[in-house]
């Protein structure tokens, strides 16, 4: 039998949930055969079967969440390569199909109850010394529990919610638990205590203390589970508040000397690729662990498209060194892809500047936040009419509320505030 992972889809996402199943268990099927249908945060992908063979057991169901890595599919290979499978050999990393390298040992920082990992695995649960010494206290293990704070941190709370009750069977406080959580825990700890209750709250002297228990912790209201396009979202939000340092630039556009028929997104992406030639420093990619910045002589720009499912952002390719018309065509096909999910992977990543529209629906301004290697966005509000000073006295002007961020980590003030000046200069120049 060989067990096959969910792959690395290569889109540099942790999970994929399972849309559909072109097999079933008992099925036979041969090598590259669709076998299952999964999307990702960003597309719909077909994995086709690493082997021939028999499907021996399906570990997830339509509308599962896998994570990459984990068991997708037991197969009992056909031929030469059954007698061939050993257990140092029957499992697949889950990177690519073919033969990898395979370790039994969980590396992900998750805590699940019931894990048979090696103790070093176990010390990898994430919490404070603070949490970790009142679940000691509490006799909680917290491989049990599943974490509430930022990236699975356990916290205080997780810990107090998981036990009902703070004293023990003769209605003492358990010991320590003032010390331990310090002085904002002080109330709880005497409100337990029978030694500081008064002593109407007491029974006859020889009677055991009341057991004081605390109130059941509210159980959450159930909500829908981010999935998809939405979930994807998520991931990438929290990557940048965790690894950018963002700084936003504001200003306006004035494109008095529009014609009335301008193609507003190509201008934009025109405009970005002229300010990308003046100020090379925010078309680029940095690497935060090593503290490099990569400048590109490409500019490929992501650009955010609205969908029911959620924001979907696929890439326009060599900006600078198309018409704008061919820019039109291939912005149209990008946005039609993204609407029907059938955005091919490699549209998705890669991109060197990022470009967001939000004010074709409704806003001025706004904090548009960086997705990492990239080191900018710029958002676009919606197009106003301004009373403008002029030589002599005032006029009307159409202009565009621009809005920069930048990852100040390794872009500085001066190029932001050059490259933002470079975008207005090209959208005040008629076609």
């Amino acid at each position: 039998m060989t067990t096959f992972n969910l792959p690395d889809l290569g889109e540099g996402l942790a999970e994929a949930e399972i849309v559909k199943w072109h097999v079933k268990e008992g099925d036979a099927i041969k090598v590259d055969q669709p076998m299952v249908s999964v999307e990702t945060a960003k597309a719909v992908v077909e994995v086709p079967s690493p082997h021939s063979g028999k499907i021996r057991k399906l570990y997830a169901k339509a509308g599962d969440i896998v994570e990459t890595g984990k068991p997708l599919v037991d197969f009992d290979v056909a031929g030469k390569a059954a007698a061939e499978a050993s257990p140092a050999k029957s499992k697949d990393s889950g990177t690519v199909v073919g033969n990898m390298p395979t370790s039994d040992e969980e590396l992900i920082e998750t805590a699940t109850a019931g894990s048979s990992r090696s103790a070093s695995a176990q010390e990898r649960v994430r919490a404070a010394p603070a949490v970790r010494a009142l679940a000691k206290k509490l006799g909680v293990d917290l491989a049990s529990i599943q974490g509430t704070g930022r990236g699975g941190l356990i916290t205080v709370d997780d810990v107090m919610g998981s036990t009902s009750r703070l004293v023990d069977p003769q209605g003492v406080a358990v010991a320590g638990t003032k010390a331990i959580l310090g002085s904002g825990a002080t109330r709880t700890a005497k409100a337990l205590d029978p030694d500081t209750m008064p002593a109407s709250a007491q029974k006859a002297e020889g009677s055991p203390a009341p057991q004081t228990p605390i109130a059941e912790p509210k159980q959450p209201v159930a909500g829908e589970q981010l999935r998809g396009l939405r979930r994807g979202m998520a991931h990438s939000m929290a990557q940048s508040r965790d690894a950018v340092a963002s700084c936003t630039l504001f200003d306006d556009a004035d494109l008095h000397n529009w014609v009335r028929k301008t193609d507003y997104t190509v201008r934009m992406l025109r405009a970005v690729a002229v300010a990308s030639r003046a100020e090379p420093g925010l078309n680029a990619h940095y690497d935060g662990d090593s503290m490099t910045r990569q400048t590109h002589q490409r500019v490929d720009i992501a650009i955010a498209v609205d969908t029911p499912e959620g924001l979907l952002v696929p890439t326009v390719r060599d900006v600078a060194n198309k018409t704008g018309q061919q820019l039109r065509a291939e912005v149209e096909s990008l946005k039609e892809a993204a609407r029907t999910r059938t955005v091919a992977p490699e549209a998705l990543k890669d991109f060197t500047f990022m470009l967001s529209n939000f004010g074709m629906i409704a806003g001025r301004y706004a904090t548009p936040l960086v997705v990492p290697p990239a080191v900018a966005i710029l958002g676009t509000g919606g197009l106003r009419h301004d009373v403008v000073a002029v030589t002599g006295g005032i006029e009307t002007h159409l202009r565009l509320p621009l809005s920069l961020t930048f990852d100040h980590r390794c872009i500085t003030g001066g190029e932001a505030a050059r490259f933002l000046a470079a975008v207005m200069k090209d959208l005040r120049l008629p076609d």
